[in-house]
C-alpha cells in the first residue's frame, strides 16, 4: 500500500471541497470495501463486536468483495485524515468509519471525493455519498436498571462514563428511570473518565466505586475492566457492548451486545446493487441493532419476569425507556404524564434526571 506523509494527507484536505481524488482513475471490477476501528478485536467490546459484524459480511460476499479492515487508527487528528487519503489512493469504493471520533476526517474526505462511498458509525453530518449509523444503546440500558436496582443490597450503582454526549447521558438516564422503578432508594455514582478506552482509569474507578460502597457496576467505556473488578470483589457488572461473561462469571448480570452484522451486509449489499442511498439508522432492540446476553440466575425471579417483559416491549415497540411523568434534576418538566420521549429530544439529552445526584459536566470538561 503506498504511504503519505500527515503533511500531504492535510495538505490535499485543505484544499476543501474545491478538489475530487476522483477515485474512478482506480476502478477495477471487484469493489473494495474498508473499515478502519480505533482499537482491534481483543478490546472484547467495541471493536469485538464491529469485528464480528465485518466477518459476517465478509461470509455472505465471499470473493465477490474485497473487504478490508484497518486497526487502532487513533481518531481527532491526522492519522485518521491520512489512512482515509491511503485507502482512496488504494482504490477503495466504500469506506466504513467505526467510530463517532473520526467524523470530522470523514466529512472533509467524503466532499473532495463524491465517487467514494462513506458509512460513519455513530455520525450525524449526511451527504450524497454519507451515511450515518448508530444503535439505540439507552435501550439495553433498561434492562440493566431494571436488574440493578432488583439485586443491589448497598442500594448505590457505579457507573463508568466515557464522555458526556448525549448518547452516554441518555444511557444513564434510561438506566437510572428503570432502577427507581423497581427500587426507589437506588443511587448512581457516575463518574466521567474522558476516554472511551482507558483500561487502567476503568480498573482504578472500579474499585473506588465498589469501596464507596456501590455494589453493582455499569459502564458506558470499553474494556472489561469494571467486569474483572467486580469478579475480584464480589460485586456485580454488566458487559458493555458485548457478552463478557468469561471476565467475570460471577460478577456478569447480563449483557448489551452490538450486532452489526446485518447492518454491514445490507448496505454492502446495497452499494453493489446500485441502490445505495444517504441514510440516518438509529435502531435498537426492534432493528436488531442491540441485543441482551443471557440473564444471571442470581437474577431474582420477579426481576427475570420484568427484564424478559421490558425487552420484549422494547422489541415490539410497545415500551419506551423513557414515558412521563418525568422532571430533569433542576425539577423542571422533561416528559408530562403519559408522554413518550421524541428521537429529536433523545438525540439533545444533555441533562441529568429528577433523583440524580451530582452535576452533569460540560461536554468540553
Amino acid at each position: 500500500m503506498r504511504t503519505l506523509s500527515r503533511r500531504h494527507a492535510l495538505g490535499l484536505l485543505s484544499l476543501g471541497a474545491g478538489v475530487s481524488l476522483a477515485s474512478g482513475s482506480f476502478a477495477q471490477d471487484t469493489k473494495k470495501v474498508a473499515f478502519i476501528l480505533n482499537g482491534t478485536p481483543g478490546d472484547v467490546g467495541w471493536n469485538f463486536e464491529h469485528e464480528r459484524g465485518i466477518q459476517e459480511a465478509k461470509s455472505v460476499f465471499g470473493n465477490s468483495v474485497i473487504i478490508d479492515t484497518f486497526y487502532g487508527v487513533k481518531e481527532w487528528g491526522e492519522e485518521d485524515a491520512s489512512k482515509m487519503l491511503e485507502l482512496i489512493v488504494d482504490g477503495y469504493d466504500m469506506i466504513f468509519a467505526c467510530s463517532f471520533g473520526y467524523g470530522q476526517s470523514l466529512v472533509q474526505m467524503a466532499l473532495a471525493t463524491p465517487s467514494v462511498t462513506f458509512e460513519h458509525c455513530g455520525g450525524y453530518v449526511l451527504a450524497n455519498n454519507v451515511s450515518t449509523y448508530s444503535a439505540r444503546w439507552y435501550e439495553g440500558r433498561m434492562p440493566q436498571g431494571l436488574i440493578a436496582g432488583s439485586v443491589t443490597k448497598t442500594n448505590r450503582i457505579g457507573y463508568l462514563a466515557s464522555f458526556p454526549i448525549p448518547q452516554v447521558v441518555r444511557g444513564i438516564n434510561a438506566a437510572f428511570l428503570a432502577a427507581r422503578s423497581v427500587n426507589p432508594d437506588v443511587q448512581f455514582d457516575v463518574v466521567w473518565l474522558n476516554s472511551w478506552f482507558s483500561p487502567e482509569k476503568e480498573e482504578a474507578t472500579s474499585r473506588l466505586l465498589i469501596s464507596g460502597g456501590a455494589d453493582v457496576l455499569l459502564a458506558h467505556t470499553n474494556t472489561t475492566k469494571p467486569t474483572e473488578v467486580a469478579e475480584e470483589l464480589g460485586a456485580y457488572a454488566f458487559g458493555q457492548a458485548s457478552d463478557m461473561t468469561k471476565y467475570g462469571p460471577n460478577a456478569t448480570l447480563s449483557s448489551t451486545i452490538n450486532s452489526w452484522g446485518p447492518y454491514y451486509v445490507k448496505r454492502i449489499a446495497a452499494f453493489l446493487n446500485k441502490e445505495w442511498r444517504s441514510t440516518d439508522t438509529w435502531g435498537g432492540y426492534a432493528e436488531g441493532m442491540i441485543a441482551s446476553g443471557s440473564l444471571s440466575n442470581r437474577i431474582p425471579v420477579l426481576a427475570r419476569a420484568k427484564v424478559a417483559d421490558a425487552i420484549n416491549g422494547l422489541r415490539k415497540r410497545d415500551v419506551s425507556a423513557f414515558e412521563g411523568p418525568v422532571l430533569r434534576q433542576d425539577g423542571s418538566v422533561f416528559l408530562a404524564d403519559g408522554q413518550i420521549a421524541t428521537d429529536s429530544e433523545l438525540l439533545r439529552m444533555n441533562f441529568y434526571l429528577d433523583g440524580m445526584s451530582g452535576k452533569m459536566p460540560s461536554p468540553s470538561t
